[in-house]
């Protein structure tokens, strides 16, 4: 009898495990191919903050590759979690959050890379005391972590000796993309007095992204507004929710006003802006990291036809446009042109793949490329920009073709020059914290 129950505990125990190591097995070999497919076609380098496993810890229990929100990005290799697709990542950091053993570090460009990221302690506070940076400038370019950042940020500043001084401001936010509107919340939450500066719009640079282009988000919690589950929404659409909670809560927001200068006094801070100044105990930066667009520097540059960033893909209907960059906001600009009727788009790339774009964008790419409405040169180099043509050197040639209009998406230079004159310190991270 005991035998006989043994037996019948044991057969479905035995079925299941070899169920388990089955499915294990094929999702290991899953993770094995796309690691190769990755490494082949060049696309190994992580575009911003990504996880560093360590395989002395790592227990392979999947927490990691299961809270992943962007797919197949991590996976599973030998019983250890690995970045399996390293170009697709987006730093929302999810695994990190998950992980019981620990075993997950976040960190900042690689051996190969490095990035330019501010010296910023875990308050959010720069070397220089009372100068805080939160958002993008600070490496955290996804909406859902500025938001959160911006918020915890004021958790940090409200605690400064010195509040409520009169005559002197609480804070003074330099501003207002998802960061700054965040951080601009929760000092209205916490009654600090405050003023919030922004050189262009409400959306900083989101504002400045093409029409009608798919912000990527995830579930965040404004200050004040409360929680929202958005998950993929335009632009517009973004933008038109700030300002919708902006005028519900009565935030004031001084657009059009750009920063000049910021200079320690007795107070604080003295900040100049290029209508007024302001005496304030601390500061904020929830600035872009784009800064000063990067020049391709070369003969003809400084034509009108040639521009920095794509606003309206309708304005270029029936010309010959080259985009130049292989980031997101190069594909999705080429892309978004090559709709356009009887336009004849080319997108110009110094490097061999798009590995710092999105899977979702070099998608788009391969299906324009491959329609015929995008023609791709990779490997390429501009060499001179004409009137009516552009020479363009690939292969060990050089070539010209006709051109009205050029998009340059090379990415921006850091404000490092603005950082370094308030005593800002900026470090190049090679895969470290």
């Amino acid at each position: 009898m005991a035998i006989d129950t043994l037996f019948a505990y044991a057969v479905p125990m035995l079925g299941f495990w070899a169920f388990y190591l089955a499915t294990r097995k094929r999702l290991e070999s899953r993770s094995v191919t796309k690691l190769i497919e990755a490494k082949e076609a060049g696309l190994t380098e992580p575009a911003s903050l990504h996880p560093v496993i360590d395989p002395a810890k790592c227990i392979g229990c999947r927490s990691c590759i299961n809270a992943c929100p962007e797919g197949d990005i991590l996976g599973l290799i030998d019983g250890k979690a690995q970045l399996v697709e390293p170009s697709h990542c987006i730093g929302h950091g999810a695994c990190k959050e998950v992980c019981p053993a620990n075993a997950i570090t976040l960190v900042f460009g690689t051996e190969k890379r490095g990035v330019d990221i501010p010296n910023v302690d875990p308050t959010f506070q720069t070397n220089v005391p009372g100068i805080y940076i939160a958002g993008e400038l600070g490496g955290m370019g996804l909406v859902r972590n500025a938001i959160e950042q911006g918020r915890q940020a004021i958790d940090s500043i409200r605690k400064t000796k010195g509040l409520g001084k009169p005559n002197v401001l609480d804070l003074l936010i330099v501003g207002c993309g998802p960061a700054g509107l965040s951080a601009s919340l929760a000092a209205i939450q916490h009654k600090l007095r405050f003023v919030t500066l922004e050189q262009d719009t409400l959306g900083g640079t989101v504002a400045h992204f093409p029409r009608g282009k798919l912000v990527m988000t995830a579930p965040f919690t404004l200050p004040i507004a409360g929680k929202f589950n958005f998950k993929e929404l335009s632009k517009e659409e973004l933008i038109g929710f700030f300002q919708n909670i902006a005028t519900k809560v009565g935030l004031k927001v001084n657009t059009g006003e750009r920063v000049e200068a910021i200079k320690p006094i007795a107070e604080g801070f003295e900040v100049k802006s290029t209508r007024a100044t302001y005496k304030t105990r601390t500061v904020l930066l929830t600035i872009g990291r784009r800064g000063t667009p990067r020049l391709l520097d070369v003969p003809g540059e400084d034509q009108s036809k040639v521009v920095y960033r794509l606003i309206d893909p309708e304005q270029y209907r029936g010309q010959h446009v080259l985009v130049v960059g292989g980031g997101d906001a190069a594909l999705e600009a080429a892309c978004a042109v090559s709709e356009q009727p009887d336009t004849v788009v080319t997108l110009s790339h110094r490097s061999e793949s798009f590995n710092r774009a999105k899977a979702k964008n070099r998608d788009r790419v391969a299906e324009a490329q491959k329609s015929g409405r995008l023609n791709v040169v990779l490997q390429s180099t501009v060499r001179r920009i004409g009137i009516e043509e552009v020479q363009i050197e690939y292969g060990g040639k050089s070539y010209a073709i006709d051109n009205d209009a050029m998009i340059v998406c090379a990415g921006g230079i850091l404000p490092t020059a603005f950082l370094e004159s308030i005593g800002v310190k900026v470090e190049t991270k090679y895969g470290t914290t």
